[in-house]
């Protein structure tokens, strides 16, 4: 009887497949499960990605100092020339002022074993002192390669455990077609691709570790999850973004279970011993410690730099803040402002903790670092988009717009790095993605969601209906678009030479304000509409 239900049961899945063959032209591509199109749609990724690193790059031929380009390559020489205790050192043989290390020691380590490549095949590329500036066609191949191989062997992977977890908590995916979609929205995000392959970073090694955390953790590896979170706050210090969704979640699974300290103190032990590793070349003496806390605080550079679409730069139009104020002062109050704003996120999950609510805390918690913490660049809206796009399916409005003003806000940067038409290109490709005829952009599953939101909170009613309402959608659609126009063909008034990129900030502020009300809001909505497979109940 047994096996004649499983039999049945297999038949219906069969016959349920089978009646979506003929209206979901991407089938083919997912009829034999997740792997053979996450390879697809990889390969295609990846290709993408070459073309990108075809463009110029963060201060190409533009001396004394370049660009990030510069310090990726300058990080390279350091650790590979010099032992590790005088990476993070100002000496003779390491001037600080010439594009120090400024990131943890994994980014370090991460620098070496990329300077033994580039050694391997271009040996002038890392030379001590006489390979500033080096801009030869075959180090740029090979430092393009150093983040293309960093994509396939972190990213890739990590992004298809997520999928894999995902799908098996059955959040939305009811088509094959949703699988391939989701899929394409987080390897193909215009955003990172732009970053890391044009202007030119390694953004994808600590977001890759960071999403193999949140898949371990959504699957109850709460362990793994720790060890893998806390790599990727030791590759880049922003993904303290995500520390407060972390903590919560963990936190509140912890206190859930039959003896709470003895899980908190797993994973204490645990994120203690993952700092352990990786600092040991730094721990043998104080001094050797300050010296690498001290480059990853660059509190004198102020509160903000360049245009950046946060509280601070934005609000800095009518109060001088940098001039009103101390820098110690500033540190407080951003700080008290970082904590404040994103403390209920972080007090919902402890109180009820769920896989989808632990997603809307990481885009919640990012939200307020990067609104109103301490020297926030433009680059740092990658980490908002991370959980946005993991959480595509549930928020297929959201991401189109978001992802939109997020391209928005880095354009000034593009445009000096001499990205626009890679910047296009992207752009379309991202629009021709997401409204695929069978995925959920295409069919508008978002639609569903949001009308539930609004039956259930009258404030996600109001700032749903102020953010997707036609008029104001198109309103802001067509400003964005004029001002992409006046900001490549005219000059601003020589009494206001930022007044473009001013603009362009206050329009991406108001909108990452409005999200961030909204993303609160649904979270906190979660706690009266979690399943019983959600719920993690207290062991007896």
């Amino acid at each position: 009887m047994k096996k004649k239900g499983e039999m049945k049961k297999v038949k219906k899945v069969k016959d349920k497949v089978n009646d979506g063959q003929d209206d979901d032209p991407w089938w083919w591509l997912v009829q034999e499960g997740i792997r053979p199109s996450f390879l697809c749609i990889s390969l295609f990724a990846l290709l993408v990605r070459v073309a990108v690193g075809l463009h110029p790059y963060s201060g190409a031929g533009t001396p004394p100092k370049f660009g990030d380009y510069e310090a990726q390559r300058h990080w390279m020489e350091t650790t590979l020339n010099l032992p590790s205790k005088d990476w993070y050192r100002n000496s003779s043989v390491n001037d600080l002022s010439y594009w120090g290390l400024d990131y943890p020691p994994l980014t370090a380590y991460q620098s070496y074993v990329h300077g033994v490549f580039l050694k391997t095949f271009d040996p002038d590329s890392v030379a001590l002192f006489t390979s500033r500036g080096y801009e030869s066609y075959l180090g740029k191949l090979l430092m393009r390669w150093t983040v293309l191989s960093s994509d396939v062997l972190i990213f890739f992977p990590a992004v298809l455990y997520f999928v894999l977890v995902y799908r098996s908590m059955r959040f939305g995916m009811g088509q094959n077609s949703d699988v391939a979609w989701h899929i394409a929205m987080i390897l193909l995000n215009p955003c990172l691709i732009l970053i890391d392959h044009g202007h030119f970073q390694y953004n994808c090694i600590s977001l890759g570790l960071t999403i193999a955390a949140i898949a371990a953790a959504l699957s109850q590896k709460d362990l793994v999850a720790s060890v893998l979170y806390c790599l990727a706050l030791n590759h880049k210090q922003m993904s303290a973004y995500f520390a407060p969704a972390f903590f919560g979640y963990l936190l509140g699974k912890c206190l859930r279970k039959k003896n709470p300290l003895l899980e908190v103190t797993k994973l204490g032990l645990m994120v203690i011993g993952t700092f352990a590793v990786v600092w040991w070349p730094y721990l043998q003496s104080k001094d050797a410690a300050l010296a690498v806390l001290s480059r990853l605080a660059p509190f004198e550079r102020g509160i903000y730099e360049d245009y950046v679409a946060n509280f601070w730069c934005t609000s800095s139009v009518l109060v001088k803040w940098k001039k009103l104020y101390s820098t110690q002062s500033l540190r407080i109050f951003s700080l008290a402002a970082t904590f404040i704003t994103c403390l209920p996120s972080m007090v919902q999950q402890i109180l009820a903790p769920s896989s989808k609510g632990f997603l809307y805390a990481l885009l919640n918690s990012s939200f307020s670092f990067y609104l109103f913490s301490f020297q926030v660049h433009e680059k740092s809206i990658l980490l908002p988009l991370l959980p946005l796009t993991l959480l595509a399916l549930e928020e297929s409005h959201s991401i189109l717009w978001l992802t939109h003003f997020a391209m928005f806000s880095m354009f000034p940067l593009l445009h000096r790095d001499k990205l626009v038409l890679a910047y296009m290109a992207l752009y379309a490709l991202f629009i021709l993605v997401y409204f695929a005829p069978c995925g959920p952009g295409g069919r508008c599953h978002g639609t569903k969601t949001l009308d539930n939101t609004q039956k259930t909170k009258r404030s996600v009613d109001f700032i749903t209906s102020i953010t997707f309402h036609p008029l104001v959608m198109g309103f802001l659609g067509l400003c964005s678009l004029i001002l992409h126009v006046i900001y490549l063909t005219m000059h601003p008034p020589n009494k206001y030479p930022f007044l473009f990129e001013a603009v362009i900030m206050l329009i991406c502020f108001s909108q990452f304000v409005l999200f961030t009300f909204y993303f609160n809001s649904k979270q906190w909505m979660l706690s009266k509409h979690l399943t019983s497979k959600d719920k993690q109940k207290k062991l007896i």
